[in-house]
């Protein structure tokens, strides 16, 4: 069965970090670019991060830069987010994404979906 499969979503505090990560199964990610997504109650889904299939590549929402990171590990199929400063404008559940490429990615490019992870922030 092909799926995505997140975790590490959770309660913070505000200025506190956490780490999602994003498991595939059934296929191989290394094919693949990598990516984030996010929707906060009441607001449309957003894309937040994406990474190349090589890892080599790598870009950022402005509302992230400097405070989120994109990485892969092939080996393992798995990507992740790691997340600091975080803050209560980050709330939302977070989505994993595949698509072909990061260039012009949009929620129409993604092949596959991760089943969403709760990030809440506490001020």
């Amino acid at each position: 069965q092909v799926q995505l499969v997140e975790s590490g979503g959770g309660l913070v505090q505000a200025g506190g970090s956490l780490r999602l990560s994003c498991a595939a199964s059934g296929f191989t990610l290394d094919s693949y670019a990598a990516a984030w997504f996010r929707q906060a109650p009441g607001k449309e889904r957003e894309t937040i991060s994406c990474i190349s299939s090589n890892g080599i590549t790598t870009n950022y929402a402005d509302f992230v830069k400097g405070r989120f990171t994109i990485s892969r590990d092939n080996g393992k199929n798995t990507f992740y987010l790691q997340m600091t400063s975080l803050n209560p404008d980050d709330t939302a559940v977070y989505y994993c994404a595949a698509s072909q490429l990061c260039l012009l990615l949009s929620e129409a490019r993604v092949l596959y979906w991760g089943q969403g992870a709760q990030v809440t922030v506490s001020s």
